[in-house]
């Protein structure tokens, strides 16, 4: 009797891997469907079956439903609502906005790498914070800064990589050179620092990497089916918590060394002679060491990895429609060599690619608020009180409703109207409610203008020597992932080609 119990017992231990497989395939096979919830539990095994294409998930489950929005039960009862139903992302973003704020979650999640930044705050410390900010980005002096900036990134470091890569035809991973590329840019306008990161050599610099790791660290504690364990282990210190803990440690006190440095600056010189934007805050009486370090962190989290993800699959997305390409290098090559900012705004046609290849892939896929209060959405859903609400800009992008029936088509065009009298093309944009990809409402991103200026000049750059040429098969796909913003995964392999003078 005895052996006969253990037998079974050990034959039980044996299938709970194959049971537990069944489980995952199962529930990965219906991923289209609203998830099925148990008690307690609630929808794990969905959640888990579909961990590591949570966006696409969530896109295919949205987009199954009539009103374009479903409920996830998370374990323990939990509810996120998702929704890629424009009337509801303008109810959350504009016309309730106190109501849908950053929320708890958001906020322990993100204090100890952020602490009262611009993008982890609500009420009056954001609006405080955003009218700041507003100010000096609305500046003529720092969009003559930025221009600066990224050209001498673009003509000194960008593209001299790109040609000896193309001397010595050897693969790039082009994903890695724009994020080194926007790295450097973000630093030198934010605190009017070099990390050097885009170099020949490809240097693991210090302040780089340790980002990097606070960044992903940071992904795998919003994405954890259980939350409570990340904040054991960040109590205990151990583990992926302690990682997180040493890169915060050296990001922040890195950053407040070069605080330190620019008030010592500015005591000994009454003014600052650089504009980047931590000399523009001390220099208007920011004296506050924490506040100016948790605002240019925060500028550097949105600048770093945006213009970078987006842009990655721009190349991508482009290097199978050569007629888009062309268009591109037609308006271009009417523009003078280095674009003064006037050209750079009337470069329509590339703007409107740049716009459509967000609309695929945008570098913020999800965004997420919480009800201070109970509600109900425009569509009839209704939000209990500290409920999450995630508005979903990729899945927004893949809508039939909103884009037509050839929205799976990479159309530029699509976002242009051509003047029957002159034959002049004119942009057309999407509302912010349905085009998300920026944020929306009081909460509308303040770079938006120096995220296009920056990737029109990369584009004209690149575009105007070079071939980019992914190394992956045609018509192969990669894979979309998200941290806190979109990436490739595996990166993004290509070669580089120089252009014949013919092909202009």
């Amino acid at each position: 009797m005895l052996i006969d119990l253990e037998l079974s017992t050990s034959l039980l231990l044996c299938l709970i891997p194959f049971l537990f497989i069944f489980f995952i395939n199962l529930f990965q096979s219906k991923s289209t469907k609203i998830p099925k919830s148990y008690p307690i539990i609630g929808s794990y095994f969905s959640i888990l079956a579909n961990k590591q294409r949570r966006i696409q998930w969530t896109s295919d489950v949205i987009q199954s439903t009539s009103n374009l929005t479903f409920t996830l039960i998370r374990p323990f009862g939990f509810r996120q609502i998702f929704t890629a139903n424009p009337s509801n992302v303008q109810h959350i973003l504009k016309t309730n906005f106190n109501m849908y704020q950053k929320g708890d979650v958001f906020k322990t999640t993100m204090t100890d790498f952020l602490g009262d930044g611009i993008f982890n705050v609500d009420g009056d410390v954001w609006k405080y914070q955003r009218q700041v900010a507003s100010h000096e980005f609305n500046t003529k002096s720092l969009r003559k800064f930025v221009e600066t900036v990224v050209d001498a990134e673009l003509n000194e470091r960008l593209i001299p990589v790109l040609a000896k890569a193309a001397d010595e035809k050897k693969i790039l991973d082009f994903q890695d050179i724009l994020q080194r590329f926007a790295f450097d840019n973000i630093c030198k306008i934010a605190f009017g620092y070099d990390p050097a990161y885009l170099l020949p050599s490809l240097p693991q610099a210090e302040f780089a990497v340790a980002f990097e790791e606070a960044v992903r660290l940071s992904s795998e504690r919003f994405n954890a089916i259980f939350p409570l364990l990340w904040k054991v282990k960040r109590k205990l210190n151990i583990g992926t918590e302690k990682k997180f803990r040493v890169a915060v440690d050296e990001v922040r006190q890195f950053a407040k060394q070069l605080v330190k440095e620019k008030q010592v600056e500015l005591n000994e010189k009454s003014s600052l002679d650089s504009v980047d934007l931590l000399s523009r805050f001390l220099s208007v009486g920011h004296k506050d060491e924490d506040f100016v370090t948790d605002i240019v962190i925060s500028f550097i989290l949105a600048g770093r990895d945006t213009t970078s993800a987006a842009l990655t699959w721009f190349f991508w997305l482009i290097s199978g429609h050569p007629e888009v390409e062309d268009n591109i290098l037609h308006e271009i090559n009417g523009k003078s060599e280095s674009p003064v900012y006037d050209e750079v705004k009337d470069m329509i046609y590339t703007h409107a690619s740049l716009c459509e290849s967000m609309r695929f892939y945008p570098p913020v896929p999800i965004d997420t608020k919480a009800a201070t209060e109970d509600n109900i959405l425009p569509d009839g859903t209704f939000v209990k009180k500290g409920t999450r609400v995630s508005y979903h800009p990729y899945a927004m992008g893949r809508v039939e409703k909103l884009w037509g029936k050839d929205w799976a088509k990479f159309r530029p065009d699509r976002w242009l109207d051509k003047d029957e009298m002159s034959g002049n093309w004119s942009f057309v944009a999407r509302d912010t409610y349905t085009y998300p990809v920026f944020q929306a409402g009081p909460r509308i991103c303040l770079g938006k203008e120096m995220a296009f200026l920056q990737m029109k000049r990369v584009v004209a750059g690149v575009l105007r020597r070079f071939r980019v040429v992914p190394v992956a098969e045609k018509g192969v796909e990669p894979v979309f992932v998200s941290y806190l913003t979109a990436k490739m995964k595996g990166g993004f392999p290509v070669t580089i080609e120089e252009r014949e003078s013919t092909d202009f």
